[in-house]
């Protein structure tokens, strides 16, 4: 039986986006990130981290490096007593073909998290700062959550509006996806 997830972008919605990000000791995780991830956790929500790591195929920094600043954050988040389900990164530069890349919004890594562990990508929830976090809801007949920052394009938030939803902070996203979840489950 396959159960609903939130696809969670990393940079910018969990973590201060520090731009190609690539030693531990530049984690900051954002204020109020591990309530609202306990929020979805005690929803029996499977957490999952989708992002894009375009450094890598720029060649800025390695998986090596890319590793170690996710195991540090599985440890930092670990110490506030949540567990993410898993991290998916796609490394492709951005002038790889969009046929050939798993670059958000390409549905590639959504599909590859949905076979190893069982998830409804159409129950799922989708959450960023960018449109293309939220994209693959619109694909998938799911709902997607835009949370917006300062370096949010304004067209994006305008796009979110006509085609997911906008939530002000991750907490009120997550308030949001608990609802939503414990109305559909209740439906079922």
């Amino acid at each position: 039986m396959s159960h609903a997830a939130v696809f969670l972008d990393r940079d910018g919605t969990l973590i201060h986006d520090a731009h190609y990000l690539s030693r531990p000791e530049q984690l900051r995780i954002l204020p109020g990130v591990p309530d609202a991830l306990r929020k979805l956790r005690d929803a029996e929500l499977a957490l999952v981290v989708v992002t894009n790591q375009s450094g890598i195929g720029r060649g800025y920094f390695t998986e090596g490096d890319f590793a170690a600043v996710t195991r540090a954050l599985d440890a930092m988040l670990a110490a506030d007593g949540i567990t993410l389900l898993a991290t998916y990164h796609c490394p492709d530069a951005p002038d790889v073909p969009e046929s050939e890349t798993c670059r958000k919004p390409s549905p590639l890594l959504y599909e590859r998290a949905a076979r190893e562990h069982g998830l409804d990508l159409a129950a799922s929830f989708y959450v960023g700062d960018r449109w293309r976090d939220v994209a693959p809801a619109v694909r998938f007949g799911a709902t997607g959550i835009l949370v917006p920052n300062a370096e949010t394009p304004y067209t994006e938030l305008l796009r979110s509006r006509d085609d997911a939803l906008v939530s002000t902070t991750l907490g009120a996203a997550a308030d949001r996806i608990v609802r939503t979840h414990r109305q559909r489950r209740g439906a079922a």
